[in-house]
């Protein structure tokens, strides 16, 4: 087997990325017969047809989705060794690749990451950001070293990965003041009776499940005007005044600074727990390690 040539790789990178031959041709400046030829040598050498007609265009077939993911990491890596010599850095950073559940608001996520950003040394940190199962997946791959979350791992998942808690918070209510306003002086948690609410998915988030089964409890009959996957755009729908919405009270004073909105309540029956985990039980990455033995937040009261 003789080595790859980087040079058909970066042309089937670059029709794999513009989405034909013709744009890439326009992008390396060169004619569309050239790419042509380099690419049915790579294919060749790797024995494996990377691309598939469909209509005028061409798709990737299974094992160009893979050359694909290869290949952009491969480029990523070039542009990092000339980003480090032009710095002149001396030491190749660490790469510290982080997945975020996408429901897991962005503070308390920078707020656990916060020891793997004061380590020594240069590392430069990747973050992804998705719903748990993808991101799970991932991690068993040893795509990402950790996974930060709003939740353990859900139970009847087939992975061998490990829970890390690193902190909890109480759950508090906010909403804008014209919203606030409009339902009158009733105090929390009566206020919410047949107030407009938004709430977390259910495949982004557990908080969902467990406030639907608070509001059945306190004998609260809600409407839920809006569901998402992303806690920031709830938080935004929330601050124009569409409905209530739940979030940490330990990020209270910044999501009423940040999104204009005041906190209503709190809910003291439900505490919201943050986890990070790992796809070893005897960690050797020294950021994993470091944000896994610390619990940036503990606990609120």
């Amino acid at each position: 087997m003789h080595r790859i040539n980087y040079k058909h790789l970066q042309y089937f990178h670059s029709v794999a990325t513009e989405g034909s031959i013709q744009l890439a041709a326009i992008r390396l400046n060169v004619t569309p017969q050239t790419i042509s030829g380099q690419l049915k040598m790579l294919e060749e050498d790797l024995g494996v047809a990377l691309f598939a007609k469909s209509g005028r265009g061409l798709e990737l077939t299974d094992a160009g989705r893979v050359a694909l993911d290869y290949s952009r990491q491969i480029f990523q890596l070039g542009d990092e060794l000339q980003e480090v010599m032009n710095l002149g850095i001396t030491e190749r950073p660490t790469e510290f690749r982080v997945g975020i559940v996408d429901a897991l608001p962005k503070s308390i996520a920078h707020r656990l990451l916060s020891p793997a950003m004061s380590l020594p040394g240069t590392m430069r940190i990747v973050c992804h950001e998705e719903q748990m199962s993808v991101l799970l997946g991932e991690l068993a791959v040893h795509r990402l070293d950790l996974v930060l979350a709003d939740s353990p791992i859900p139970p009847g998942m087939n992975i061998r990965c490990f829970n890390h808690l690193l902190g909890r918070s109480r759950l508090a209510c906010f909403a804008s003041s014209g919203l606030i306003q409009q339902q009158g002086n009733q105090k929390f948690p009566d206020v919410l009776n047949e107030a407009p609410v938004l709430l977390p998915t259910d495949t982004a988030s557990g908080l969902r499940t467990d406030l639907l089964s608070w509001f059945n409890r306190t004998g609260i009959a809600v409407r839920i005007a809006g569901e998402f996957d992303d806690s920031a755009l709830l938080k935004a729908f929330g601050s124009q005044g569409h409905g209530y919405f739940f979030a940490p009270d330990v990020i209270r004073e910044e999501i009423c600074a940040k999104y204009q909105v005041q906190c209503v309540g709190t809910v003291h029956e439900l505490m919201q727990e943050f986890y990070a985990i790992s796809a070893e039980r005897r960690i050797s990455h020294q950021a994993v390690a470091a944000i896994t033995r610390q619990t940036p937040l503990g606990e609120i009261n």
